[in-house]
């Protein structure tokens, strides 16, 4: 657990390794909601910048290991096939 200055408050916020995924998202979403509101200094922004990219990472660390999961259950299961997911965009 680690503590942050806000608002002129501190407030008690988890440790990325502690937040599950959709607690990741929520928290990005506040991230980012703070970020464009332009009510944070240059030197308030940029902490706050910060926690966002360690959540994006550790997200993105907990969507690997799922998908690396999930292959594992798929292949395991009777020889099926997987393949990398392509974006038709």
């Amino acid at each position: 657990m680690t503590f942050q200055f806000s608002g002129g408050m501190v407030r008690a916020v988890a440790d990325d390794a502690d937040l599950g995924f959709d607690a990741i998202l929520v928290r990005l979403r506040e991230v980012v909601q703070r970020l464009e509101s332009g009510e944070l200094s240059l030197e308030h922004s940029l902490p706050v910048y910060e926690e966002g990219v360690s959540l994006a990472r550790r997200g993105q660390h907990l969507l690997a290991t799922a998908e690396k999961r999930v292959e594992i259950l798929v292949s395991a299961s009777g020889g099926i096939e997987t393949a990398p997911f392509e974006d038709p965009q």
